[in-house]
């Protein structure tokens, strides 16, 4: 049985499919920190979409990384799971 990392890491030997999931980094990387912050705060999606005044689908639409969130979203977010938003702008490395 394939694991998810194996799955991954034959997707990626593709080159069309590591362009296109590169190209997606850094909203896979806010899904990633918006997850987490849930977990942390031992909430479900429903709950915390309870918090926030919407609904379960909305906030795995937000932790799907297909689309960037919103600043105002992400800062809703933070607040609902007890938390704040914090932007940090870093160097490419060179």
């Amino acid at each position: 049985m394939k694991t998810l990392k194996d799955f991954k890491a034959e997707l990626l030997a593709e080159p069309a499919a590591r362009a296109a999931y590169s190209a997606m980094a850094n909203e896979f990387d806010v899904a990633r920190e918006l997850v987490t912050a849930r977990n942390r705060a031992g909430l479900t999606q429903s709950e915390l979409a309870l918090r926030m005044g919407t609904t379960q689908s909305v906030i795995a639409r937000l932790e799907s990384g297909r689309r960037a969130p919103s600043m105002r979203t992400v800062q809703r977010y933070a607040c609902a799971v007890g938390g704040r938003a914090v932007v940090r702008i870093e160097p490419l490395p060179a």
